[in-house]
């Protein structure tokens, strides 16, 4: 009896995003969506440089390409046009997918069945700024998911840690240095102020405030 994969212990990927769609549950967010990918049979072997999009001529697909996260994971989907059926899923992950030496519109994906088997299939688009979408909504993936793994990461080290005491221990003693600032009474005597002469003084009257111009002394009224 043959082995699916899940009963190998391998880990299948296409077959998990299969199985969630049966999940209303679980948030799908669609990065690219592309309308008029083409499908093409690879030759029998990669040339010794890589793949060449050039040796390509049996295409035997055409529909539309979407890069689709759901829960963790994120996929290559293969979508008919009409009937929106599943063609095939390629899982992202390190080789899943490849780009050819001749041309940047055409690519190489991994696509894996719900048994685990997989094959590797040609990816063409009509448009270089096709291209350049399905590589840019790949990238945004990938950083996404090393940031979130590095912040994972950075916080299990910080409850693995000891926490750090701070409390001081018996005989410990905090020393502080607070330099003079300027502009504060000091022992030598007051602070001049440049304007009326010193704060304090006796003849700017009114025990250290500055007199109010004349204009807002109030005038008093004349004998008659």
């Amino acid at each position: 009896m043959t082995l699916t994969a899940e009963q190998a212990g391998v880990p299948n990927e296409a077959a998990a995003y299969l199985h969630s769609l049966e999940d209303s549950e679980v948030i799908e967010r669609v990065r690219c969506n592309i309308s008029d990918a083409h499908v093409f049979k690879l030759p029998p072997a990669q040339t010794a440089g890589g793949w060449r999009g050039a040796d390509w001529d049996q295409e035997v697909w055409q529909g539309t390409l979407k890069v689709v996260e759901r829960g963790n994971l994120t996929v290559v989907l293969l979508v008919d046009k009409n009937t929106n059926a599943i063609f095939a899923v390629c899982p992202v992950k390190e080789g899943a997918v490849d780009r050819c030496v001749d041309s940047s519109r055409y690519f190489v994906l991994r696509v894996e069945s719900a048994t685990g088997r997989h094959m590797f299939i040609g990816v063409a688009f009509n448009e270089r700024n096709d291209a350049f979408d399905f590589n840019t909504s790949l990238e945004d993936a990938r950083r996404e998911k090393q940031a979130e793994e590095d912040a994972k990461h950075a916080k299990k080290r910080e409850k693995d840690e000891p926490a750090k005491d701070y409390t001081l221990k018996d005989g410990e003693k905090i020393h502080i240095s607070v330099s003079k600032v300027a502009g504060r009474r000091t022992s030598s005597g007051p602070v001049k102020d440049n304007r009326r002469g010193s704060v304090g003084d006796s003849n700017n009257g009114g025990g250290g405030f500055l007199k109010p111009p004349s204009r807002d002394t109030p005038r008093r009224a004349s004998n008659r």
